[in-house]
């Protein structure tokens, strides 16, 4: 059993800043795929970027080249820098581990981007 608590969420202007943290638990974290994904307000949730175990990583076009994803296996932490923010990037953001069947999801984290 996995347990993840995302943090860092909150009110920025746009062309702002906001790193997103999503502690875990549980054995064998460094076997998961980790990722973020972000559900805007009558929209379906969608991914915004991943990490495998082997290190690649897969950004949504949407976000690619402003967003950074990373993980600290030692730590069972997952991060999400997010640059350049725009006002369409509001929306409540979930992390998310997955290993075969195994598919966990924290409470997410509110992010809106507004002047």
């Amino acid at each position: 059993q996995v347990q993840l608590v995302e943090s860092g969420g909150g009110l920025v202007q746009p062309g702002g800043s906001l790193r997103l943290s999503c502690a875990g638990s549980g054995s064998f974290f460094s076997l998961y795929t980790v990722g973020w994904y972000r559900q805007a307000p009558g929209k379906q949730r969608e991914l915004v970027a991943d990490s495998t175990v082997g290190g690649s990583t897969n950004y949504a076009d949407s976000v690619k080249g402003r967003f950074t994803i990373s993980r600290d296996n030692s730590k069972k932490m997952v991060y999400l820098q997010m640059n350049s923010l725009r006002p369409e990037d509001t929306a409540v953001y979930y992390c998310n581990v997955k290993l075969g069947p195994d598919d966990y999801w924290g409470q997410g984290t509110q992010v809106t981007v507004s002047s």
